[in-house]
């Protein structure tokens, strides 16, 4: 399971590190963490493709989430190393579907994943409009690259309790 989302060909620049802030009551990581060190993972792959901050301040065209989901697989404690592979699962003209993986960075394993539909958006009217030329164009070649890799398992789940028979 873990070997598709650890694939060589997945993009994999972000790095971290469970912050003493970042530790419930329960002694591991929160799971407001894990959204935000997924969220940071976002912001590392939104700048690889020229559409970062930056980007955001000079077009006034930004990037909203339209739907998440999280898994939690193993626990980081404090102080813990991670790093996030991401793998874009599909791609249009205002669209991006992804997904986040994150990894011990020294272990090697599977903490968590996070799967998110985005959208671009025109900041000024608070709309979708297509992404820009050259990300388009940055975009769509990690995504080929990635169509290449095996669909994560977790991708596509939804939260459901199985009846259970009367007996």
């Amino acid at each position: 399971m873990s070997d598709t989302l650890n694939d060589e060909r997945l993009f994999a620049e972000h790095a971290g590190r469970v912050k003493p802030e970042w530790i419930d009551v329960n002694g591991h990581m929160n799971l407001a963490y894990y959204l935000l060190a997924f969220d940071q993972g976002t912001d590392t792959l939104l700048h690889r493709h020229g559409i970062g901050s930056t980007y955001t301040r000079s077009s006034n065209c930004g990037f909203f989430v339209l739907e998440t989901h999280l898994t939690y697989e193993r626990e980081l404690l404090e102080g813990e190393p991670f790093r996030i592979h991401t793998h874009i699962l599909g791609l249009d003209a205002k669209r991006l579907h992804y997904f986040h993986a994150m990894f011990h960075a020294e272990k090697g394993f599977l903490s968590a994943t996070n799967e998110i539909m985005a959208v671009h958006v025109d900041l000024a009217v608070r709309r979708s409009v297509a992404w820009p030329g050259a990300a388009m164009a940055s975009l769509s070649a990690m995504a080929e690259q990635h169509r290449a890799v095996p669909r994560p398992p977790q991708a596509g789940r939804s939260i459901g309790m199985e009846r259970r028979r009367a007996a």
